[in-house]
C-alpha cells in the first residue's frame, strides 16, 4: 500500500472530490481561519474590493455572497442588506467574514475571480515549483477548508520573490500575492510538516 503524503496518494489525479472524501484522514482548517493570517487593513481592502466588484461578477460567485448577506449582514436602516451601500454594509461583512467560514469562502473566491490574472499566474508559479494544485474552474468553496500545512522548503517570501522574478510585469502586492497563494493552493502554513 502507498502511504499516503497530504490529501491524496502521489498517483491519484487531484481532484475537489479527492479532497473531500479524504477528509477523514486529512485535516483543514476552516476557511475563516485565514484571518489569523490577515491584518485588519488588508482584510477591510480584500471585502472592500469584492463587494464593490460583486455587481459585475457572474452569478456563481455574486450569488453566494448575496444569499450569505441576506442571511448573515445586518445594515442598520436597510431591510435588505444587499440593498445598502458598500460603505455601509462593509465593516458587517468584515464581521461576518472573521466569524463564518462559508462567508470568507465566498467571499475569497470572489475576490479570486476578480483578481484573475493574478489567480493564473500564481496557479502557473506553484505548479512549476511542483505544487499539486486544483485547476482553476474548481469551485474551492466545496472544500471543507484549509489544508494546514506547506511544502517544508516553501514560505511566503520565497513564493513572493519568484512571483516578481517570473512576472516582473505584474505590479501586485505582497499580500494579494500570499493571499492567492493561499486561496489557489488551499494551504495555509499552519503548521510544518513535520507536524501531527
Amino acid at each position: 500500500m502507498v502511504k499516503k503524503e497530504g490529501p491524496i496518494a502521489s498517483n491519484s489525479p487531484l481532484t475537489i472530490e479527492s479532497l473531500i472524501m479524504d477528509e477523514k484522514t486529512t485535516r483543514f482548517l476552516p476557511f475563516h481561519a485565514i484571518n489569523e493570517f490577515m491584518r485588519d487593513d488588508y482584510r477591510a481592502i480584500v471585502v472592500r474590493c469584492t463587494l464593490n466588484a460583486l455587481s459585475t461578477l457572474p452569478a456563481e460567485f455574486r450569488d453566494p455572497i448575496d444569499r450569505l448577506t441576506k442571511r448573515n449582514v445586518q445594515v442598520p436602516g436597510f431591510r435588505i442588506s444587499t440593498k445598502a451601500p458598500v460603505a455601509l454594509r462593509l465593516k458587517p461583512t468584515i464581521d461576518a467574514f472573521i466569524k463564518q467560514p462559508q462567508m470568507a469562502a465566498a467571499i475569497l473566491s470572489a475576490w479570486s475571480e476578480v483578481h484573475s490574472g493574478l489567480r493564473s499566474q500564481v496557479r502557473e508559479l506553484l505548479v512549476s515549483r511542483g505544487w499539486e494544485i486544483l485547476p482553476l474552474e474548481t469551485d474551492r468553496t466545496r472544500l471543507p477548508g484549509f489544508i494546514p500545512s506547506w511544502p517544508k522548503e516553501e514560505d511566503f517570501e520565497k513564493l513572493i520573490t519568484a512571483f516578481k522574478a517570473h512576472y516582473p510585469e505584474n505590479d501586485a502586492i505582497d499580500d494579494d500575492i500570499s493571499l492567492m497563494v493561499v486561496w489557489i493552493s488551499g494551504r495555509l502554513p499552519y503548521q510544518s510538516p513535520n507536524e501531527s
